[in-house]
C-alpha cells in the first residue's frame, strides 16, 4: 500500500545546486479514423473524420493508450462498477447503510473538510445500461453471441489489471472482473508481489500496468501536488521522479491542486480543491472505489494497542504495547519488505517495520497532528515559524503562481504578498517567505548508544535532495531555499512564494525522524567498507546493508535478525529515550493470507492489521464473541481505486 506523500523533502543544502524538472504539456491537432480512441478534449465530428485536439506530455510517453485514453471507456468502466458489490465482497458483515458510507467518488472522502460535494462533481452512479452507451459511443460494440466487445477491427476490448496478490485484492478484484464482463469488456487479472508492485524500478514507479489498483493513504491534509499535477509526470526523462503515474495533465487541475497546496487560507484551500475535484471526476481517469475499514485483531490480553483515524502507521506506540507474562510479541506480516530504507521503499509493511525501529517525529490521530520525535509543531502562533514579506528582484529564486520553482524574469507570475497573482515586469516584487524552526528532542541517542548530532541532520538533507537518491519526488526539497543546523534540528528558509499548508511539520514526509547516523562505518563486505555513510554516494545508499537490512534508529526497538521469508526479530532499544519498551522482544512473522486467523487464534500470532485483514469474517467474530481475541474497527482514511494508463511509451 503506498501512502499519500504528505512533505516528503528530499532536501537541499542550497537551492541553488537544485535543477528543477518540469514536464510542460503541449497542445498538438492530430486527425484519426474513426473508431481510433484519443485522449479527447474537445472533438468536431466531420463526416467519418474525427478533429481532435490531444494534450500530449513531452518525452517518451507520448502515444496514447489505444483503449483507455478515450474518456468514453473510463466512464464507461465507472458506470458499470457496482461499488455496493465490491464492498461486500470484501466486508460481508457490514451493513448496505455502512457500505454506503465508504464510498469515494473523488480522492477526497465525503466526510473530510475539503470534500467539494456531491452537487459540485460529476458523479458515476452504477448504471450497465449508461456503461454500454458509452462503449457503444466509442465504437466498442457487442456482437451476438460474443461474450466481449469489440472494434470495428476486430479487436477485443480487453484490459488488464495489475494490482497486488494480497487476499482482499484478490477478493474484490474477482467480482469487478465479472462486473466488467457484464459491459463487455475482457479484464485479465495479474495479481504482483507488493515487493515488484511498488519496488523503486519496478510496477506502478515504471508505469508497468494498464490498469492499477492499489490504495492511496489519505492524511488530515490532502496535498495531492505530487500525484495530480502536470510536472509529476514520471518518466525515464526525469528519472521516474514524481507520482503521476497515469500521465494525466489537465492544466486546470493541476493548476488548482497547486494552489491548495500554496496557500496557508483554508477557504481558498477549499475553493481550488473543489476546482481540482471538478476535473478530476470530469475526465475519470481514476475510478476511486471505497474507503476501506481498518480492522485489526489482537490477542484478548494485549493493551496499549491503540489504532486511531488517520493515523496510518499503528506502532506510533508501540513502546507501550504490552501481554502480562510475554516478553515477546509477535505481529503477523502477509507481505514482506523489500527494503528498510523508506525514502525509496514506501509499502506500508516498510514503515512500520521501519517503525519501530527509527520512531516517529509526529502522529496525526484522529486527523490532527500533535509532535512525538518533533517537540512542538513549529508554527506562526508558538513563534517557531515566521510568514515574512520580502522583496524578490529578477534571478531569485521563486515558487511561481503555478506551484513551480522558477528563476524570476519578466512574464513570470507569482503571488504577492497579499495573495494577488501578479506578472514580474521588473521591477521589485513583495512575496512572503516562510522561515521554520524545527525542533526534535535533545536527548536522542542512536541505538548503538551514539548521541544525536548535528551532522546527522546535515546528512539526512543532503541524501534524501539528491537526486540519485531514489527518491520518488523532490518536490518539498524544490520549496527549501537554504537550511542552517543546529544539535537538535534546522531552520528551513523556504523560496518566496511557498506557502505549504503543512510547514509546521518535521520535512521527512513519511515521520520519521530527520536524522541519518552520520557516524556509522559500513561493515558489509563491498567498496565502501571502512568508511562512514556520509562517505557513500547517494546512488548507492539504496545497495548498503546497513541501510536496507539492518539500519540503526532512535526509536524503540533494533533490528536483531532478518530471515527473508520467514521473520524479522527486533529487540529493546537500551538507549530509548522512552524508557525500556514494556514487552522487550518483537518479532514480525512473515504469514500467508489463508492461515492468518488460524495463528492467531492459535496464539501464533498477536497481532494482525488492515494490511493483512479483509474485515471481519465469522470466523473472527465467533472468536471476539468467545473472549480469544479482540477486534478493532477504525474508519480508515486509506482509499482503493484503480489508474488507468493514458499514454504508452
Amino acid at each position: 500500500m503506498l501512502r499519500q506523500t504528505i512533505f516528503r523533502v528530499a532536501a537541499v543544502m542550497t537551492i541553488a545546486s537544485l535543477a528543477l524538472v518540469a514536464c510542460q504539456p503541449q497542445t498538438i491537432i492530430q486527425t484519426v479514423e474513426v473508431p481510433q480512441t484519443v485522449a479527447v478534449v474537445q472533438t468536431q465530428v466531420v463526416s467519418q473524420t474525427q478533429v481532435v485536439e490531444v494534450t500530449a506530455q513531452p518525452g517518451s510517453w507520448t502515444r496514447p493508450h489505444p483503449i483507455l485514453s478515450d474518456v468514453r471507456v473510463r466512464r464507461a468502466l465507472a458506470h458499470c462498477t457496482n461499488k455496493l458489490d465490491l464492498l461486500a465482497s470484501v466486508y460481508p458483515l457490514l451493513s448496505e447503510q455502512e457500505r454506503l458510507g465508504l464510498f469515494m467518488d473523488t480522492n477526497i472522502p465525503k466526510a473530510h473538510w475539503a470534500y467539494a460535494g456531491d452537487e459540485n462533481i460529476t458523479l458515476y452512479p452504477f448504471d450497465i445500461e449508461k456503461g454500454q452507451a458509452l462503449l457503444d459511443e466509442a465504437g466498442w460494440t457487442l456482437l451476438e453471441g460474443e461474450p466481449f466487445r469489440k472494434n470495428a477491427n476486430g479487436d477485443e476490448l480487453v484490459l488488464k489489471l495489475t494490482t497486488t496478490n494480497a487476499a482482499f485484492r484478490q477478493t474484490w478484484g474477482a467480482v469487478w472482473e465479472q462486473q466488467m464482463a457484464a459491459c463487455g469488456v475482457h479484464i485479465v487479472r495479474f495479481h504482483a508481489p507488493a515487493s515488484w508492485f511498488f519496488g523503486d524500478t519496478s510496477g506502478v514507479n515504471r508505469r508497468d500496468f494498464e490498469l492499477g489498483a492499489y490504495a492511496w493513504v489519505g492524511q488530515a491534509d490532502p496535498t495531492g501536488q505530487t500525484i495530480w499535477a502536470c510536472d509529476q509526470i514520471i518518466l525515464p526523462e526525469n528519472n521516474w521522479t514524481g507520482q503521476n503515474r497515469i500521465g494525466w495533465c489537465n492544466q486546470t487541475a493541476s493548476d488548482a491542486i497547486k494552489a491548495a497546496n500554496n496557500t496557508l487560507i483554508k477557504e481558498e484551500r477549499i475553493k481550488q480543491y473543489t476546482i481540482f475535484q471538478q476535473e478530476f471526476t470530469k475526465d475519470m481517469v481514476n475510478l476511486p472505489l471505497f474507503n476501506r475499514t481498518n480492522t485489526y485483531a489482537i490477542a484478548a490480553g494485549l493493551s496499549g494497542f491503540e489504532p486511531q483515524p488517520g493515523q496510518p502507521f499503528v506502532n506510533y506506540n508501540a513502546a507501550e504495547w504490552v501481554i502480562p507474562g510475554k516478553d515477546t510479541l509477535v505481529y503477523g506480516f502477509t507481505q514482506e519488505p523489500a527494503s528498510l530504507f523508506t525514502l525509496v521503499e514506501s509499502a506500508q509493511v516498510a514503515v512500520v517495520a521501519s517503525g519501530f525501529i527509527q520512531g516517529y517525529a509526529y502522529t496525526s490521530l484522529n486527523y490532527d497532528f500533535q509532535p512525538a520525535i518533533q517537540t512542538e509543531l513549529s508554527t506562526i502562533e508558538n513563534n517557531l515559524a515566521t510568514n515574512d514579506t520580502v522583496e524578490v528582484n529578477a534571478g531569485d529564486k521563486v515558487w511561481d503562481a503555478n506551484g513551480n520553482l522558477t528563476e524570476l524574469a519578466p512574464g513570470v507570475t507569482v503571488r504577492d504578498a497579499d495573495g494577488n497573482v501578479v506578472e514580474f515586469t521588473g521591477d521589485p516584487i513583495k512575496m512572503k517567505q516562510l522561515i521554520v524552526e524545527v525542533t526534535f528532542r535533545d536527548d536522542l541517542v542512536w541505538s548503538d548508544g551514539t548521541p544525536v548530532s548535528q551532522a546527522d541532520y546535515e546528512l539526512k538533507f543532503k541524501i534524501d535532495c539528491d537526486r540519485e537518491s531514489g527518491s520518488t519526488s523532490f518536490i518539498t526539497c524544490d520549496q527549501i531555499l537554504s537550511l542552517e543546523f543546529a544539535p537538535n534540528g534546522y531552520v528551513a528558509s523556504l523560496v518566496p512564494g511557498v506557502q505549504s499548508p503543512l510547514y509546521f511539520l518535521a520535512f521527512d514526509g513519511g515521520t520519521q525522524p530527520d536524522i541519518y547516523p552520520a557516524h556509522r562505518i559500513i561493515e558489509s563486505d563491498g567498496p565502501y567498507k571502512g568508511q562512514t555513510l556520509t562517505e557513500v554516494p547517494a546512488k548507492d545508499w539504496a545497495t548498503l546493508p546497513e541501510i536496507a537490512e539492518n539500519p540503526i534508529g532512535v526509536g524503540p526497538y533494533v533490528i536483531k535478525e532478518w530471515v527473508r521469508g520467514e521473520k524479522m526479530v527486533f529487540e529493546a532499544n537500551p538507549h530509548y529515550f522512552g524508557g525500556a519498551p514494556k514487552t522487550p522482544n518483537l518479532v514480525i512473522a512473515f504469514i500467508t493470507p489463508e492461515n492468518a486467523e488460524a495463528q492467531l487464534i492459535g496464539g501464533q500470532v498477536d497481532i494482525l492489521d488492515d494490511t493483512t485483514l479483509v474485515g471481519v469474517t465469522e470466523g473472527l467474530k465467533n472468536a471476539a464473541d468467545s473472549g480469544a481475541v479482540r477486534l478493532i474497527i477504525n474508519p480508515s482514511a486509506t482509499w482503493e481505486h484503480i489508474d488507468t494508463q493514458l499514454f504508452l511509451p
